[in-house]
């Protein structure tokens, strides 16, 4: 059996990751343009299930249903469902340029639902060419994919632990297809203003939060990790030392940090970086000077009913 809490470096798959990262990306413009809009601009966020990256079921423009669209990564191909049972696969191996996909995944949207039109600029990645034009990512190769995607799964169920006994307003574990990151935010109830023109970061940015996620690696930061931030960040954040004592802040990023490799190789793997996420919300609370019901709620005080 593989391990539970395997590697993999980002070096070793960085021009897989950005085909993966692109195809997501078309998960996520679809999202965009069919769910009903939320604050914090969560209808654009996608999940992550058994099987890999899914929308949320998005309201099927012709009012026939809903549509769903997910990334298979066991079977490797893009799934695009109706509510009335219909569906098309789209393979994405051997090697397919990320263009090839997304014009056929289109395709069969549009035979399910209707014309749906995406703005196909790719987001927040350092390349140019519109996902349907893309031919420059077409690396694919299932066993990496394979790995993220146990890496991936043992994060998120970190995540979701980590959010669980908070009591106010928070967000389910989110997969970020312009960051390619999982991530779920927890809210004070207070608005912020980000004093910034970009549109993601004024949307996402304009409630006070903390948020604490995970990504495999990237040109930045080239192995994977958990992550953790507020938003403010009010002067002497980067002070803590957080548990466990691998964790640290990183001055670049902006985040505190605790690397995979420090994760997967502790006594306890999930109890290392659950106390990573559990101890930088705490630290954020008290320096963000947020509700004290809330931030203990955030520690299980009250425990939930049982």
């Amino acid at each position: 059996m593989a391990p539970a809490w395997p590697t993999l470096a980002y070096e070793e798959w960085h021009a897989t990751c950005d085909t993966l990262h692109a195809h997501t990306q078309v998960l996520g413009k679809l999202s965009v343009v069919l769910a009903p809009p939320e604050p914090q601009l969560q209808h654009a966020a996608l999940r992550l299930t058994a099987r890999g990256w899914d929308t949320a079921p998005l309201p099927a423009p012709d009012g026939s249903g809903s549509l769903v669209v997910a990334l298979d990564l066991h079977d490797h191909v893009v799934v695009a469902e109706h509510s009335d049972g219909r569906r098309h696969r789209v393979p994405l191996t051997p090697d397919r340029p990320v263009g090839d996909v997304t014009r056929e995944l289109l395709a069969a949207v549009d035979q399910l639902v209707g014309p749906v039109h995406i703005d196909p600029r790719p987001q927040e990645v350092p390349w140019s060419a519109p996902l349907d034009e893309d031919r420059e990512h077409a690396t694919y190769d299932p066993a990496s994919v394979a790995t993220y995607f146990a890496m991936a799964t043992q994060a998120a169920l970190v995540l979701a632990a980590v959010r669980a006994p908070y009591r106010g307003r928070s967000t389910p574990v989110n997969a970020w297809w312009g960051t390619f990151d999982l991530a779920v935010s927890l809210f004070s109830g207070k608005p912020n203003d980000p004093h910034t023109d970009d549109y993601i970061m004024r949307n996402a940015g304009d409630a006070q939060q903390i948020e604490v996620g995970w990504w495999p690696g990237d040109g930045r930061y080239p192995r994977p990790a958990f992550y953790a931030f507020a938003m403010p960040p009010p002067e002497g954040f980067e002070t803590a030392k957080l548990s466990p004592p691998a964790a640290h802040w990183d001055s670049d990023l902006g985040e505190y940090i605790l690397d995979w490799d420090d994760v997967r190789t502790a006594a306890d793997p999930h109890r290392a970086a659950l106390d990573f996420g559990l101890t930088a919300i705490h630290h954020a609370c008290i320096v963000c000077g947020w509700d004290p019901a809330l931030a203990a709620s955030a520690e299980g005080v009250p425990p939930p009913v049982s």
